[in-house]
């Protein structure tokens, strides 16, 4: 059976419009598959969330993950063929997802994606959750504008509950690391902040809902800056959230938890959107990109869209279904990624941490 996967492998020369790729996503406590055709466009995607069984814990239970992977699964990606009206002998090749995340979760979805390619004779890729939330933003959507690949080098924020990196692309597949963060992500700050607040879980779209009502600068957080660097540090104003809180409570402003929720916010916003532009400019990158789950956040999304008009390059971001994990990014990265450098082997490992690319 291994060499009919070889043999299968050896059919992709160059990347096709109409060839059909199933992606599969089991990085943390999402379950999705999809398929795009050409790597672009979604034929399907299903997502089964996690979101209710966790909020119990006020967060991801690792071991509870995995298990609901297990259990539904299959179901997902039938699902994802059903609604794509294929059947597996359309597919020219599988995607899945390999890394960073929860080592439990994404054996889930590598063990399955071996299982399927040995049995259906399909080539197998695997693929960086980084790079899926990269090219997320190359993915074609009705109503929605993409990234346009020609304008390289690009600068892509990636936001997310694990990661805040900015990520300089001088071509799709060749990337390097200008900034990351040193503790906290910003998607784990909001989460931490939103659970000190009592707004519940998930954290990000919490305080953005609370914020809408509030006032940015009702309270003076810190914009944490590490001097000469592009990188992030989110501890140290989660720790001024924790001792505002202590010290004054979520009611001392006029319009309580909203203003805390919403100054919070802005000095994430702010901390963001500064290193990004200092990035941008020093670069002189001809088109910035958003990913990742806080990539969906109403205030981010505002304020790089004003960097378009101060720095005079166009701002891109996925709708915030393609922000948030999903199969159909991890289905485009790897459709290019496979033409690119071939298929991986069937004993391909998974990994907690892997880096995009190197720190410059």
């Amino acid at each position: 059976m291994n060499n009919q996967v070889e043999e299968t492998s050896r059919a992709l020369t160059s990347p096709s419009p109409e060839s059909l790729t199933l992606g599969i996503e089991t990085s943390c406590d999402e379950t999705a598959a999809a398929v795009l055709r050409g790597g672009r466009e979604v034929r399907s995607t299903v997502v089964a969330s996690q979101e209710e069984l966790h909020a119990r814990f006020g967060g991801v239970v690792p071991e509870v993950a995995s298990r609901r992977h297990t259990e539904v699964i299959t179901i997902v990606v039938d699902e994802a063929l059903s609604r794509a009206g294929v059947n597996w002998s359309d597919l020219e090749l599988l995607a899945v997802t390999q890394g960073p995340g929860l080592i439990g979760s994404l054996l889930v979805g590598v063990s399955a994606a071996k299982a399927y390619a040995i049995g259906r004779g399909l080539p197998l890729i695997g693929v960086n959750h980084l790079e899926g939330h990269v090219m997320a933003n190359f993915v074609h959507c009705p109503g929605e504008q993409p990234a346009a690949e020609e304008l390289m080098p690009s600068l892509c924020l990636i936001a997310s509950g694990g990661h805040t990196d900015l990520v300089l692309i001088s071509a799709l597949g060749e990337y390097q690391i200008l900034g990351w963060t040193r503790d906290d992500a910003a998607g784990e700050a909001l989460d931490k902040g939103a659970r000190v607040m009592g707004l519940g879980y998930p954290g990000g779209p919490a305080i953005d809902r609370a914020a809408c009502e509030g006032n940015p600068a009702a309270v003076d957080f810190p914009r944490p800056l590490i001097e000469g660097s592009l990188d992030f540090s989110f501890s140290g104003l989660k720790t001024a959230l924790i001792r505002h809180v202590q010290t004054h409570g979520v009611s001392s402003t006029a319009g309580g938890v909203a203003d805390v929720a919403a100054s919070f916010q802005q000095a994430i916003v702010d901390t963001l959107v500064r290193n990004t532009r200092q990035a941008a400019e020093q670069y002189h990158v001809r088109q910035i990109l958003m990913a990742g789950g806080v990539a969906a956040n109403s205030c981010l999304r505002a304020e790089m869209s004003h960097l378009e008009q101060v720095l005079g390059v166009p701002v891109r971001y996925p709708p915030p279904w393609l922000c948030t994990d999903n199969a159909a990014m991890i289905a485009a990265a790897g459709h290019f990624a496979a033409f690119r450098n071939g298929p991986s082997s069937l004993d391909m490992d998974t990994y907690s941490a892997l880096p995009l690319a190197e720190h410059v």
